[in-house]
Order: C-alpha cells, then sequence, then structure tokens
C-alpha cells in the first residue's frame, strides 16, 4: 500500500514542473488509451490540473484533473517537453 509519503513526493516532483507542457497517456480500462497534450496548471494536495486545448492562445481548453494515485498505480503516465518539445521521462 502507498504511504503519504510516497504520494507527497510525487506531488513534490510534479511541483517542478508547473507550466510545462506534457504529453499524458491514460489507460480508461479495456484497452481504452487516451493521449493527451497540454500544460500541467496546477498542483493541488491531493489532484493535479493539465490545461488541454487547440493552441495555448486560445480560449477553447478544458482542464482535466488526476490523482497522484493514478501516476503510482501507471493508470496515467506523463512525460514532460523539455525546451524545443523535445521529450523527457
Amino acid at each position: 500500500m502507498a504511504t503519504t509519503a510516497t504520494l507527497d513526493n510525487i506531488r513534490h516532483t510534479l511541483e517542478k514542473y508547473v507550466g510545462k507542457k506534457i504529453l499524458l497517456k491514460a489507460n480508461k480500462g479495456r484497452k481504452q488509451i487516451v493521449t493527451k497534450q497540454g500544460v500541467l496548471e496546477t498542483v493541488y494536495p491531493s489532484v493535479f490540473v493539465i490545461r488541454v486545448g487547440h493552441g495555448e492562445n486560445t480560449d477553447g481548453y478544458r482542464r482535466v484533473a488526476y490523482s497522484y494515485s493514478d501516476l503510482l498505480t501507471e493508470t496515467v503516465k506523463i512525460k514532460v517537453f523539455k525546451g524545443n518539445n523535445k521529450k523527457i521521462s
């Protein structure tokens, strides 16, 4: 079972990437994998929020929230883009 310290470590790691462009892969079950590209917008005590949209300067975007336990159980996987859209893990 995951400890609170483990989830806190995940949260502190994500805090470093707030405002960065990320690639998110979420397993929705029954072999449905959703891939989204967006910006890590906010980190809260129990969830993190990703802004997904068509462009950075448009109002046509939406927010998606996931819990840190989703990352721990690998239901959600995140890759952070470095500089010129190069991915890092």
